[in-house]
């Protein structure tokens, strides 16, 4: 069971970045899929998270309006499109999956963490 945070990396202020998770080993059609972050010295924080049957997002407020979550069940990958991002933004960014938990929170039963991806906002 692996699930693989990719697509990373340095990225100008009010730029854009697209996020790809890939999962393996388990049927990521019948999981719930979100999106971690984390910055040093600052709490976890759900970014994202798309539900199993109808593709229900749900965003967390600091990033809702400039986030896009979606998911290729065929291609067992869900992606994380973020624009118009700042500094605030960078931090390292995981994909989580759950069967059951919708939306995927903090404080929600998480089976599956991937690992995550650097993300920075600098000029």
């Amino acid at each position: 069971v692996q699930l693989q945070a990719s697509g990373g990396g340095l990225v100008q202020p009010g730029g854009s970045l697209r996020l790809s998770c890939t999962a393996s080993g388990f049927p990521l059609l019948d999981y719930a899929i979100g999106w971690f972050r984390q910055a040093p010295g600052r709490k976890r924080e759900e970014v994202a998270s798309i539900s199993v049957s109808d593709g229900t997002s749900i965003y967390g407020s600091s990033v809702k309006g400039r986030v896009t979550i979606s998911r290729d069940n065929a291609k067992k990958t869900v992606y994380l499109e973020m624009k118009n991002m700042k500094p605030e933004d960078s931090a390292i960014y995981y994909c989580v999956a759950d069967p059951v938990s919708f939306p995927l929170t903090t404080d929600a039963r998480i089976a599956y963490w991937g690992r995550g991806t650097q993300v920075t906002v600098s000029s």
